[in-house]
């Protein structure tokens, strides 16, 4: 392969001198407020305020740490062609991961596969895997009927450079397209237009079951047997470029590894491991790409872009993998429920990517499939420690007893291309591919362990991704104009909090594990600067402990008739009110420069509190439990929806908060009623025998937690899914009358 004359990517740094001083002044003043709250023979509530904000100062450091040399990447993807041949692009197998398909709905996944079919890429170098592991046969028909549908949406797409390639986006506008208004284009435009409002009634009918599958055909047979979480390895070659044409369709597979339930199958990095097998025994691409079944390609130029990337660093070392933020379509105005994560990744991102590189979030990401073998810069692999030479034996221990696939990861390993050697008849590969995805295979192998996606944790792309970091590889950030892939956020209180939960539980796992960001920084290649924003990312569910302790300080110290802030006529009280201003204008800062309103800087702000105090800390709880042995944790699907036709999703109550009766809207409802008991008491004067003024700026602190759980107040007195449940409210009034009879025996 030629080598690249033109540069075809370029890294700058970013200024950020005004948030590098307010940074600063945040740190110097938790540093004052730490030295004012220093216990002396002050109490207890003084000595639990000091070990909160020292925490919060801790967690400050990890942060301005991170965001302190931001980077950014210029792709030049009109060179890449100028350095490469098409003939000489690298191919690329592209992973799609759906579960289940009433939480994750066929036509979602139809969309992205349909997305990445008609991307501006040579066809003859693309395989699209799509992994199933419910083994649905409603998902297989979906994608049966896309398949047709893509032989004319494909065409249509590249013959007139259609920008959107996932249908349900493009046809939702509610006007013609401008940029093409022929006789030809509008005639084709509405015949395709008619093709896909016909694939989704199809699909749609066939999810409400008011048609059957025939499981006596040959293409449903495989599923006529099938039983949740117990099935045979299903495997179907649904679409096979068999001319190698560069202007045709893509590979499209379907996969569904087989399950037992007496074998563990480590939810989504055992999929991932799996589709990693079965497309090295059929196609074997040196290159990878993974997206979540409703992160669909927005960018048709986004392959290119990544090879500009991955082809133009000077060391493959610098280039480990490519990951594109998480991006979000149709999103709520003013973030309702603090989720699109804009502006985390526009200053914590650009930040973590001017050290090591990004962190692998678990979609939209490009990889190297050497790295994901665990082949570390140098050469060498990760076998039982960091060195290993290349033996047949050391292989077939490593990667399993597939004499087909061990072939084709040897060849990978050794730098050959992937797939010029290996047979374009994928039919005829087929039965190599089911070989490895047995529940049996991995066993006596290191995947999952040293190799592929680890185990371990629930949030597997974040502890794969470190322990690339941890082998010494880099990882770049690729953020083109528009956006490489759109999603759907969650929606709503629980499947909200839900997601929030997963990641905080996995992250701890990370953390409390021998793949320890401070393990790898002593024993491995991972630099102390990524280990520290590695550990503000998997500490989250360590942070629900001290804030919801700090949170119920005002109300405690209310009740109890005691303070932990210092008194209004205390000079040292211009601490704390500082360090609130200084830090409520960093951030509305920061949500300025993303383009963000003030509205929206208020609900992130206030969904940090209640995400902190309900699923972080219910995560926390969850990895307590799996270490003292009483239960395991649990990989929670998060429901997607996603409006199809013009005019779904247009209820006027999106956007407000909605509650179920999970235990996870107890802790939130029970901190809201605490306070609103605390300022009760101090309206009333309950508690007189203190001066209120000696007590006003925790009555302050009280107004500003109840504003934070607005939604929680509303939800006291809303009905149906917009109101807490009567079982919610119950146990939570349990306990805050608990909070209140301590408090009052530590008076007396």
């Amino acid at each position: 392969m030629a080598k690249p004359i033109l540069h075809l990517s370029m890294k700058n740094s970013q200024k950020n001198t005004l948030h590098r001083a307010l940074d600063l002044t945040i740190f110097f003043l938790l540093s004052l407020l730490l030295i004012v709250s220093f216990p002396q023979n002050n109490g207890f509530t003084w000595l639990l305020a000091f070990l909160c904000e020292s925490w919060f100062t801790f967690i400050w450091i990890l942060n301005f740490s991170s965001k302190w040399n931001p980077v950014s990447y210029k792709t030049y993807p009109e060179r890449l062609l100028q350095c490469y041949r098409v003939d000489e692009l690298p191919p690329v197998d592209m992973f799609v991961t759906t579960a289940d398909p009433m939480l994750e709905p066929p036509i979602i996944t139809v969309n992205t596969v349909l997305s990445l079919l008609a991307v501006d890429y040579p066809a003859n170098k693309l395989s699209c895997y799509v992994s199933d592991d419910g083994a649905s046969p409603l998902t297989f028909y979906a994608l049966l009927e896309a398949s047709k549908f893509a032989k004319l949406w494909v065409p249509f797409c590249k013959k007139y450079g259609i920008q959107t390639r996932a249908p349900f986006r493009y046809f939702s506008r509610e006007l013609l397209p401008s940029h093409d208004n022929s006789t030809e284009f509008l005639q084709e435009y509405r015949k395709i237009m008619d093709e896909y409002e016909e694939l989704r009634r199809r699909i749609e009918d066939a999810t409400l079951k008011s048609i059957s599958y025939e499981f006596s055909t040959a293409d449903f047979v495989a599923f006529s047997n099938i039983k949740k979480g117990s099935h045979p390895t299903i495997i179907k070659v649904i679409l096979e470029n068999k001319e190698s044409r560069s202007d045709g369709l893509p590979h499209l597979v379907y996969v569904s590894r087989e399950k037992d339930p007496k074998h563990p199958h480590h939810y989504k990095a055992g999929a991932m491991n799996v589709l990693t097998r079965v497309s090295g025994a059929m196609t074997n691409a040196p290159f990878m790409l993974n997206v979540d079944c409703d992160m669909y390609a927005n960018n048709p130029l986004i392959f290119y872009h990544a090879m500009c990337l991955l082809l133009g660093s000077k060391n493959e070392q610098d280039c480990g993998f490519v990951q594109s933020p998480q991006c979000f379509y149709d999103g709520l105005k003013d973030d309702p429920f603090g989720n699109q994560l804009v502006v985390l990744y526009k200053y914590l991102g650009s930040g973590i990517a001017g050290l090591q590189g990004p962190t692998y979030s678990g979609t939209g990401c490009f990889h190297r499939r050497k790295v994901i073998y665990g082949l570390w810069p140098d050469g060498r692999m990760e076998i039982k420690g960091r060195s290993g030479k290349l033996t047949d034996e050391r292989i077939q221990k490593t990667f399993g007893n597939s004499k087909e696939f061990t072939t084709t990861a040897a060849r990978i390993l050794s730098g050959l291309s992937g797939i010029s050697h290996c047979p374009y008849d994928l039919l005829n590969r087929v039965e190599a591919a089911q070989e490895v995805a047995t529940c049996s295979y991995e066993y006596g192998t290191s995947w999952g362990i040293k190799i592929g996606w680890l185990y371990g944790t629930t949030t597997e792309d974040v502890l794969t991704g470190m322990r690339i970091h941890a082998r010494g590889w880099k990882s770049t950030d690729c953020r083109p104009d528009p956006p490489a892939f759109l999603g759907c956020a969650p929606s709503g209180g629980p499947a909200a909090l839900t997601q929030q939960k997963r990641w905080a539980t996995g992250f701890l796992e990370i953390l409390f594990s021998k793949n320890s960001p401070f393990i790898a920084s002593f024993t491995a290649k991972l630099q102390f600067r990524q280990c520290l924003a590695y550990v503000w990312l998997i500490s989250w569910a360590l942070r629900s402990i001290p804030e919801l302790c700090y949170l119920a300080l005002p109300a405690y110290c209310i009740m109890a008739g005691s303070h932990f802030l210092p008194k209004v006529q205390e000079p040292a009280v211009l601490i704390p009110i500082s360090l609130f201003v200084s830090y409520n204008f960093h951030t509305l800062l920061e949500y300025y420069g993303a383009g963000f309103s003030i509205r929206a800087c208020w609900n992130n702000l206030r969904m940090g509190r209640i995400t902190t105090v309900s699923a972080w800390l219910f995560g926390f709880f969850s990895v307590i439990l799996k270490l003292l042995g009483l239960s395991e944790t649990v990989f929670e699907v998060t429901k997607k929806d996603q409006s199809t036709t013009p005019g779904e999703g247009s209820d006027k109550d999106t956007g407000r908060f909605t509650f179920d009766g999970s235990l996870i809207f107890v802790p939130a409802t029970t901190l809201l009623l605490v306070h609103l008991m605390a300022l009760v008491t101090a309206l009333l004067g309950l508690f007189d025998h203190v001066g209120i003024e000696s007590r006003i700026g925790e009555i302050i602190c009280s107004v500003w937690v109840v504003l934070c759980f607005s939604p929680f107040l509303k939800g006291l007195f809303g009905k149906g899914k917009y109101g807490i449940p009567t079982s919610t409210i119950s146990k939570s009034v349990a306990l805050a009358l608990l909070f209140l009879a301590c408090t009052i025996t530590v008076r007396k």
